[in-house]
């Protein structure tokens, strides 16, 4: 037994050799696998290259085998492999097969079609269970060859090289519902017109703002984005601070200031001047209201007149709907501190109140439940208010002051729009090279206060990815829709200079869209007509992609002539002739300027291919604006296929939006 001691030790070493060598170098003994997206079910694009890529031991050689075609690569020093097969045409289904030393897989149920990757904001993620007619819809889904491969919302500070997760799903009433609707309806239209299968990548985040999804390489090679390019964070905690920066400038004014507890203990004092905060709503996450990601304590604050029978008696605040430990005051004194689940209505007892001006100061520690929300309340606005058992005053409206509690522990959720790029980084580089048609694009709303600048960087993010795939395919997107006011063109339009830019984008070559304002909802972001989305843009495909002939454009502005006092506008796509979508049969939406640059709404009438404009009010006229603006509901100028015109102006005088950059 003298020697157990060292056997021990040496089988002990042994084992731990062992160990390292199986999991502390994982090149030698790594089991080849292929990237996410080839996975069971998955479509290829037809008659283009298909590359195929994934991983295996450090120079090991590999084969892949795709409906008859071998071919045999190594893996280069990390382990990389990639094989490219001859174009194909549709069919299947086929066997996609990996064989190599660490291992062999197969991938199954391979079908040869159509590939468009799907992406955007909240529109293109809608999906079909939330668009209209799901019962009928579900009932019409068994489309085995429409498949959808949906990415996971993933921000990242470094390009990836594969998906953490991610499978296809063939279509069926069972699926469908989780489905993008807009891609799924774009989908079945091209389906029921071709028979050849569709793939549908879908990788799209709400509410993400087009410059999450611009590479670094895209935005140095630009004139308008290449010194955020240059100064991008090169890790989380730069990424955090910077945001941390961009906050207190929103919120505190200046950039570089450091509330103490001190400081802000002082916030729910009587006499605490909180008008300099920042305004907003007390409704729904802060994050849309300019305090981006704060995931931490906050207040919110404002002063609300109370009339003299309201003092004497018990009264009822309403909060609506917070899962989180709150402190309210009233006048500088607490009458509530703890948490209350649901609606919340918090007794305040008499007295409290004063005749005239109250202030009204809310602590909210860190969101419970859901804890992704961060602050901000939820549930309805017609749950926030002071009431008597006889008298309600509602509260919701946005006289509300934000400010976050900076000195106390908090942090930044890594979301869409906390640094340019890192949506490509996460969602997009993945994805480089798959073989695709064509990509179907949804996205502009949180842009809208950038409009001008859209103009260059819409543009810029297509042809970045045709430079990361080194292919000119087709891109196809959906004009915003009608959301907001419908105000006139003197008041100025954020989502109008939005659609304008859009519309520029057609420049670019193999691009189509899609125009929707007759399909929107002034009051819903997300219009829930998705069906005709989709149609209008398969319209596109088919005409521009397949060839066929087709109908397939809204009305777009040509050419103005004025002479007489009117204004001769002439479009294209136009087809048999421009119609009016009005039961008293004539045309709205029209103004017109002379130029002191001030619009009228103006009488516009249909002849020919053009619409003549005019108004008592403008003897000169010099610019037309059409749906110029936010909601544009009565705009009723369509073509002879039901596709309505795109709004437009024949000025280019100064707008709302520029000046306003990424920053």
């Amino acid at each position: 037994m003298k020697n157990s001691g060292r056997f021990s030790f040496a089988i002990s070493f042994v084992g731990a050799l062992f160990c390292f060598l199986l999991f502390g170098n994982t090149a030698i003994f790594a089991e080849v696998k292929l990237a996410r997206l080839f996975s069971d079910h998955i479509v290829l694009q037809r008659q283009k290259t298909i590359p195929v890529w994934g991983w295996a031991n450090q120079n090991e050689s590999v084969t892949v085998t795709l409906a008859g075609q071998n071919k045999q690569t190594q893996a280069d020093a990390s382990g990389k492999f990639t094989v490219e097969f001859a174009p194909l045409e549709a069919g299947g289904p086929f066997e996609l097969k990996v064989a190599a030393k660490s291992g062999n897989l197969t991938v199954k149920d391979v079908l040869i079609g159509e590939v468009w990757l799907c992406s955007g904001q909240s529109n293109m993620e809608w999906t079909v269970k939330q668009s209209d007619n799901f019962a009928s819809e579900r009932k019409n889904a068994d489309f085995p060859q429409i498949r959808h491969f949906f990415v996971e919302h993933n921000v990242e500070i470094e390009p990836q090289i594969d998906l953490k997760s991610g499978e296809w799903k063939a279509s069926s009433p069972e699926t469908v519902g989780d489905f993008t609707a807009v891609g799924f309806f774009f989908a079945r239209e091209v389906y029921q017109k071709l028979k050849i299968p569709i793939g549908l990548v879908h990788s799209s985040w709400g509410g993400s703002q087009i410059e999450g999804w611009i590479s670094k390489d895209g935005m140095l090679a630009s004139d308008e984005l290449d010194t955020y390019g240059q100064n991008l964070p090169k890790n989380w905690a730069e990424a955090d601070a910077m945001l941390e920066r961009n906050v207190k400038k929103i919120t505190l004014g200046d950039a570089n200031l450091n509330p103490t507890s001190a400081d802000e203990k002082k916030y729910t004092e009587a006499d605490y001047d909180f008008s300099k905060w920042h305004r907003g709503s007390p409704m729904w996450q802060w994050d849309w209201q300019g305090i981006w990601a704060w995931r931490g304590n906050g207040l919110m604050a404002r002063k609300v007149e109370i009339p003299p029978n309201f003092v004497g008696q018990e009264t009822i605040l309403g909060l609506a709907e917070s899962y989180s430990y709150n402190e309210i005051y009233i006048n500088g004194k607490q009458i509530f501190a703890g948490i209350l689940k649901g609606k919340r209505e918090i007794i305040v007892p008499k007295n409290s109140w004063k005749t005239g001006e109250n202030r009204i100061v809310v602590k909210m520690n860190k969101t419970i439940e859901p804890e992704w929300f961060g602050l901000g309340l939820q549930g309805s606005a017609d749950d926030v208010f002071v009431k008597t058992k006889d008298e309600k005053i509602p509260l919701a409206k946005e006289n509300w002051h934000l400010m976050p509690s900076f000195a106390e522990p908090h942090s930044y959720a890594h979301s869409s729009n906390n640094v340019g790029t890192a949506i490509y980084n996460g969602m997009i580089a993945p994805l480089v090279p798959f073989a695709l048609r064509g990509v179907l694009w949804y996205q502009g709303e949180t842009n809208a206060g950038r409009a001008f600048q859209y103009r260059k960087t819409f543009p810029l993010m297509i042809e970045d990815w045709r430079k990361k795939w080194n292919d000119d395919f087709f891109f196809y997107f959906v004009q915003l829709s009608s959301f907001g006011a419908n105000q006139s063109s003197n008041d100025g339009s954020n989502w109008a200079e939005l659609r304008e830019a859009q519309t520029m984008t057609l420049k670019l070559p193999k691009t189509g869209m899609a125009v929707t304002t007759d399909i929107g909802n002034p009051f819903d972001v997300h219009p829930t007509n998705k069906q005709d989305v989709g149609k209008r843009l398969a319209a596109n495909a088919l005409k521009q992609t397949f060839g066929q002939e087709i109908p397939f454009s809204s009305p777009l502005l040509e050419a103005v002539k004025f002479e007489n006092g009117k204004a001769f506008v002439s479009f294209k796509f136009v087809y048999e002739g421009l119609r009016v979508k009005d039961k008293f049969g004539y045309l709205k939406g029209f103004e017109i300027a002379g130029a002191d640059k001030v619009f009228y709404y103006a009488k516009a009438e249909i002849a020919g291919d053009k619409v003549i404009v005019d108004s008592e009010k403008v003897k000169n006229p010099v610019a037309v604006r059409y749906a110029w603006s936010d909601a544009p509901v009565d705009a009723n100028l369509f073509n002879s296929i039901g596709f309505p015109a795109s709004p437009f102006r024949t000025d280019d005088w100064l707008g709302i939006t520029t000046g306003n950059k990424f920053q």
